[in-house]
């Protein structure tokens, strides 16, 4: 059977047993701001499960298209690498809402497979949760699955949630052996997890709700969600064990072949890092991105340096880029997407209405890229030789960021380039440099911002309605370019725009402005950020994207609604934050300063040392505690001293009108903001502490993320144990003890290796001094080369032989760091004739440097290591 044929059969068979086929919904979750993309089947009905959305159906089949690129699904750095890794795949299921439960999904599982596909029943297995007795007596009562191949397995591998809170339940998942066919199968070798049994379907039964307690209890309405990957499932039809071998990515691949003259061997997966495997790879992952790249196009999406464009843009500039390991000099990749697009066009129709676009929008990003990618390429070439001479293993992050910031080579993709010379990347360093760039661009924007923003002090005082919407219809007040007041923008012009009424919160309090759209019926503009003139005039500033706009126009304004509640949940962290430093540091802490960005929350305080480790847990379980306690978020309007009557705490160098906003999150913060806040406190999700320091005098700063940043953040953490934990061979509650016992084996084996170093370097100073050279008048010296020998071994060395000589002149020589040094010592009896200093700086010229010292013992450093033999040349002439 063909892919394509699965697909059919599956719908089909599901349409008999009265399930609704159902179309896959966009890759764009349509109002779900937790997720970037579609990543599962289930996405599409999450309020059918939630009884919020009630259908006139209660059966349901669809094959979702998904993409998984983010979050903990993110295994981007595998495609290619492995034989089933996808950013996009598509999803096979079928959903019972409050209708059949785990006996039909059972059936219908177990008859689609062994009848429909007739896949051979001695080489499924079925795993069940270890508590679900049911399942397991259904699975022997229903099916004639083989004896002993029902296997159990714990909450981890078979108990699925929708999140930490909510519907949830056990599930079933079915695996396919896929062994030769004389091999012997076996419970303890489907537990070794080494890929011979691949899980094809996996039937969720969500029967319960957990509640913030943990606490599990049973639904009303259970029901049933399912999903098999459809890749993965041709692959066990059409008798392979790579995904990449089926008949839709294998004439994709040949696609890449005819394109490039290159052959796709893809017979071995081990990562040997040979021509033939490299290539190999890079057929892989264009045959995965350009179907990724082209149904992001479809629905929607433009590359961009953020966001979901952001992710297209990586996709393509990483095919790009393994493009270039086949040969590709010229872009590929959107005459690949027209043969993909005739491959997928009658399932997916979307590609063919948008088959124009995605060809023309791939093609302008990868000549884009193209101009910069072999200069980058020299760039990352030359960066890792001189690391590999350097002897260690990790690119430096301002390296990374420089790729990222000037020839556009997303972060990802000089990971995969230095993973193939065998280099990590220093991610924190990256970051401290992208934090940094932000910053500048900031204060940039800010700079060119105040240009405009000084034209608008006679524009009459707009009103923020934004409390309550995050869409609004106003008319143009003022239009205001860096020339000045104006009538009309154009497309392209960069303007600063005034609105009688807007939902757009402005730049105060330390929460960063509003981004989002505004539309007129001519012209369509880009909102990249909201300030605060004069008085109270909230400005827009804006770049016209397509079509003019006119002073006195109507127009409807939308703030770029994912990004607002970002804000609001960290600036409502920030609130606790301040809460909890207040009860666990003192009630002498002040605010002294705050920023609120989507991405992380800064706040600083005033305080008078640094925090202890264990103020900062303390802080971050109360305010996590906090947050859990899913408190009401509630503002008032009050007359500012009856305000401060009641507690409301004022924050630093803010002025405050006659009437004030009060927010009150809970029982106990309570402070005057005109920020923008989430409804309850559990909304912010959960908040980690980053780090904490002194900006100045008397002023210390906390930085933290919240919300999916700080989940992010705490899976880091957990994979970093755990990979530490692994290369240490010990268990956690060990870990500590473990790694105290190697720092004392490492000091104890730096003391002997210096005790050694010390021993050696005396002998070799000894032989030196056994056999000195003369001058012509008489004078002792020696003049070495010394191997591997630091400044401090040097001046050792000197002392010993001019001890041993008793009269003579000292010159050594050795190379640190790549650079040569010299180091001359006279005796006493001789200072008055020979100066050690003036010899030094002879030499060091050299050496290609420059030098001196006193009469009796001189230093300096050259450039040039392979001029030592010269100079040790130049001091025999030097000598009388």
């Amino acid at each position: 059977m063909t892919t394509a044929e699965i697909r059919r059969a599956f719908q089909e068979y599901f349409r008999r047993q009265g399930h609704t086929p159902v179309q896959s919904s966009s890759l764009i979750p349509g109002d779900d701001p937790t997720l970037l993309f579609v990543n599962a089947g289930m996405v599409q009905f999450k309020d059918c499960f939630l009884g919020a959305d009630v259908r006139d159906y209660k059966r349901a089949t669809t094959c979702q298209k998904c993409l998984r690129i983010s979050g903990k699904h993110n295994d981007l750095e595998n495609v290619g690498r492995t034989a089933r890794h996808h950013t996009f795949f598509e999803m096979l299921g079928n959903f019972s809402f409050g209708d059949y439960f785990k006996n039909d999904a059972i059936l219908f599982a177990w008859e689609f497979l062994t009848k429909e596909l007739g896949l051979p029943k001695n080489r499924l297995w079925v795993t069940i949760y270890e508590e679900d007795d049911e399942a397991g007596k259904l699975w022997s009562e229903l099916t004639d699955v083989l004896p002993g191949r029902i296997l159990k397995c714990g909450k981890d591998d078979n108990f699925w949630a929708m999140g930490e809170t909510g519907p949830c339940g056990p599930c079933t998942e079915i695996h396919y052996f896929l062994g030769d066919e004389a091999t012997p199968q076996s419970e303890a070798d489907f537990r070794k997890g080494d890929g011979t049994y691949v899980e094809i379907w996996n039937l969720v039964f969500m029967q319960y709700n957990r509640d913030i307690t943990g606490k599990l209890t049973p639904l009303p309405k259970p029901s049933v969600d399912t999903g098999m990957g459809l890749e993965r499932i041709a692959a066990v039809k059409q008798g392979f064990q790579a995904n990449y071998d089926i008949d839709l990515l294998r004439a994709i691949i040949s696609s890449v072949e005819k394109l490039s003259g290159k052959r796709y061997d893809g017979r071995d997966y081990t990562p040997v890092e040979t021509e033939q495997y490299l290539h190999d790879v890079a057929f892989r992952v264009a045959a995965d991105h350009v179907r990724a790249a082209m149904f992001l196009i479809a629905d929607g999406v433009t590359p961009s340096s953020d966001g979901r464009g952001y992710v297209l843009r990586r996709l393509i500039r990483r095919a790009c880029r393994h493009g270039r390991v086949l040969g590709f000099t010229e872009p590929f990749l959107y005459r690949l997407a027209t043969a993909a697009i005739g491959l997928m066009g009658e399932a997916y129709p979307e590609l063919l209405s948008s088959q124009g676009s995605i060809e023309r929008m791939i093609r302008a990003e990868e000549e884009k890229f193209l101009q910069t990618l072999d200069t980058g390429l020299a760039v990352l070439k030359k960066e890792s030789e001189g690391i590999k001479k350097r002897g260690t293993k990790t690119l430096p992050g301002d390296v990374a960021f420089l790729l990222h910031d000037t020839y556009g080579f997303p972060l990802d993709l000089t990971e995969d380039i230095a993973r193939g010379d065998g280099l990590g990347v220093d991610l924190p360093g990256f970051e401290r440099a992208m934090e940094e760039q932000r910053s500048r661009s900031r204060s940039v924007r800010a700079s060119e911002s105040a240009q405009i923003l000084q034209r608008s002090v006679t524009v009459t005082p707009s009103k923020f309605v934004g409390y309550g919407f995050t869409e609004y219809e106003s008319r143009v007040s003022g239009l205001f370019s860096a020339n000045g007041a104006q009538k009309v923008a154009k497309a392209g012009d960069e303007i600063a725009l005034v609105v009688d009424e807007t939902p757009f919160y402005a730049e105060s309090g330390g929460q960063l402005g509003d981004t989002g759209s505004i539309a007129s019926n001519g012209g369509v503009l880009e909102v990249v950020d909201t300030q605060k003139a004069a008085g109270d005039t909230l400005v827009h500033i804006c770049r016209v994207v397509e079509g003019e706009l006119g002073l006195g126009e109507r127009v409807r304004l939308k703030v770029e609604e994912g990004r607002r509640k970002k804000l609001a949940a960290n600036h409502s962290a920030t609130h606790i934050v301040h809460l909890m430093l207040r009860e666990i540091v003192g009630d002498h802490v002040k605010q002294a300063g705050s920023r609120v960005s989507d991405e992380t929350l800064r706040f600083d305080y005033s305080h008078f040392e640094s925090l202890a480790p264990e103020q900062l847990t303390q802080i971050e379980l109360l305010a996590n505690e906090y947050i859990r306690g899913d408190f009401e978020v509630r503002t008032d309007i009050l007359p500012l001293e009856e305000a401060k009557r009641s507690g409301a705490m004022a924050l630093f160098g803010e002025k405050y009108g006659s009437a004030v906003r009060v927010v009150t999150i809970g029982p106990r913060s309570k402070e005057l903001c005109g920020g923008t806040h989430v409804s309850r406190s559990g909304e912010i999700g959960s908040l980690s502490i980053l780090a904490e320091g002194g900006v100045s005098a008397g002023v210390r700063r906390i930085e933290c993320v919240a919300g999916g940043s700080a989940a992010a953040e705490m899976l880091r953490q957990k994979k970093l144990l755990r990979e530490i934990t692994s290369t240490l061979k010990s268990g956690e509650g060990e870990l500590l003890s473990r790694l105290e016992r190697l720092l004392e084996r490492n000091r104890e084996l730096e003391r002997e290796l210096e005790r050694v170093g010390s021993k050696m370097k005396a002998q070799e100073g000894s032989a030196l001094g056994a056999n000195p050279e003369r001058s012509p008048s008489g004078v002792s010296f020696v003049a070495a080369n010394v191997k591997d020998a630091s400044p401090k071994d040097l001046r050792e060395m000197a002392d010993q032989l001019r001890g041993k000589l008793g009269s003579g002149v000292i010159a050594l020589c050795s190379v640190v760091d790549g650079k040569a040094i010299v180091l001359t010592a006279v005796t006493d009896d001789l200072q008055g004739k020979i100066h050690a200093g003036k010899l030094v700086s002879e030499m060091s010229v050299t050496l290609g440097g420059k030098g001196g010292g006193r009469p009796d013992l001189a230093q300096a450093g050259g450039g040039d290591p392979s001029q030592i033999p010269a100079a040790l040349e130049r001091l025999r002439e030097l000598i009388p």
